[in-house]
């Protein structure tokens, strides 16, 4: 039944726009935003710092309030998203302004489940490119 629930969330909503929402929050580092719009109160959170998980909106917010000061500009564009039971996966790339003026680029990918409409796992995988990427969409 749970899972019936899950599903039904995310059939309800448009998960792009979700997404897209979403990662603008992360792009103006706003984790007040992030933790008490999009998270779930009982969030479970795991990136390439936390694999241990944080547990909880209050931790999630404190990392990502630490985070965000202490990392330099960063714009997340959103790529694809893919409906999975109970959540997506979505797709996106960030390009990080360095203090020397220089840009570097990533590739990542969420693994989201939804609880009432809010993040209530969210798995972050990420990886380094090489060059900007083409985000011009394929001619049809």
């Amino acid at each position: 039944m749970a899972n019936r629930v899950l599903s039904d969330t995310v059939h309800r909503m448009d998960i792009a726009a979700f997404n897209a929402t979403w990662l603008r929050a992360w792009s103006e580092k706003d984790a007040e935003q992030l933790v008490s719009v999009f998270y779930h109160p009982n969030v479970v959170y795991k990136d390439g710092q936390t694999t241990a998980g944080l547990h909880g909106a209050e931790s999630l917010r404190t990392y990502l309030s630490n985070l965000f000061a202490a990392t330099p500009p960063m714009r997340y564009e959103p790529d694809e998203v893919w409906p999975i039971a109970g959540g997506f996966v979505g797709r996106w790339h960030c390009t990080i302004a360095l203090p020397d003026g220089s840009e570097r680029y990533l590739r990542g990918f969420d693994l989201v489940l939804l609880q009432e409409g809010r993040i209530i796992l969210n798995e972050v995988y990420t990886h380094d490119l090489p060059q900007r990427p083409d985000l011009t969409p394929p001619s049809v």
